[in-house]
């Protein structure tokens, strides 16, 4: 489940900060800590926006202003928003009982507009696109925690972006051109070693080189939403331990700070909402409550 919230302007923030400290306890009062096996625990954390961190008196150590983006294939907007929960079970009607008891626990009226997405596992872990997801994400927890948490505090800076693809487009596109717009093989994921500079492969790396150096790494939470009969697409989600990480695969995406080329995967999706939040450690949201 993915949970975005924007905040009224009168809203009491403080107020907010207290019930969003309380995560935990809603997560337990959906699945009771006595009674759950792995089968049904649910994972959860939280994450806010500048101004409204700011606001509460929370400091970080990095800027995490989320900047509108455009290319000649696409923008990406910036869609603001002050409280977003990432939250993952193998329950989804534990999820959606989760969201009610979050927005049930708000100070009343204090929410302006919320958007609960939820996702699912397709095809054992790909996109919807045909293509596996998260090919190049850290394997082990050490690795993980090193790329996407913040030494110093604990926290984390997430990206958040909804994607909505043309899966007509893609349905009837052949698979050679699919793969150049990747960069990588359709049906096992192995990098091709002679790509376009346009290529995603090419764009996320520091150019289409086989197995070009990553300047920057993320780790990947992203998974496929929505419905046949409206829309469908990514719900893009990673975490770093500095924002800097996101800056530059966006910027190579859109083109922006020097070569000029754009992502050949915004060929195949829309974005058409995003942002940043900081998720802080588990200390640092304690001091809150």
């Amino acid at each position: 489940m993915f949970l975005w919230i924007n905040l009224k302007p009168e809203a009491n923030s403080k107020e907010v900060m207290k019930a969003m400290t309380k995560l935990q306890k809603y997560v337990d009062e959906v699945s009771d800590p006595k009674l759950r096996d792995e089968n049904d625990e649910i994972w959860a954390g939280v994450g806010f926006g500048p101004n409204f961190y700011k606001q509460v008196g929370g400091k970080t150590r990095q800027n995490y202003t989320y900047a509108h983006r455009k290319g000649n294939l696409g923008d990406m907007p910036s869609s603001g928003g002050d409280v977003f929960v990432h939250a993952k079970s193998n329950e989804i009607s534990k999820l959606f009982e989760l969201c009610q008891v979050i927005l049930r626990n708000l100070p009343a009226g204090s929410v302006d507009k919320s958007e609960d997405v939820y996702s699912f596992v397709y095809k054992n872990g790909r996109d919807l696109s045909g293509f596996i997801d998260g090919t190049e994400n850290a394997a082990d927890d050490e690795s993980r925690q090193e790329i996407a948490v913040e030494k110093e505090t604990g926290g984390s800076y997430v990206i958040t972006q909804k994607w909505i693809h043309d899966l007509k487009y893609i349905d009837t596109e052949k698979d050679k051109n699919l793969e150049s717009f990747v960069g990588r093989s359709r049906a096992d994921s192995i990098e091709i070693s002679r790509k376009s500079i346009t290529s995603h492969v090419a764009r996320m790396t520091s150019g289409n080189n086989y197995q070009a150096k990553k300047p920057f790494q993320i780790v990947r939470q992203s998974m496929p939403f929505g419905t046949v009969s409206n829309e469908a697409g990514l719900f893009f989600i990673g975490y770093a331990a500095s924002p800097e990480n996101h800056d530059y695969m966006l910027d190579r995406m859109v083109g922006a700070g020097g070569d000029g080329h754009c992502d050949d995967i915004m060929r195949l999706s829309k974005n058409v909402k995003g942002t940043y939040w900081y998720f802080p450690g588990a200390a640092e949201l304690k001091k809150f409550a």
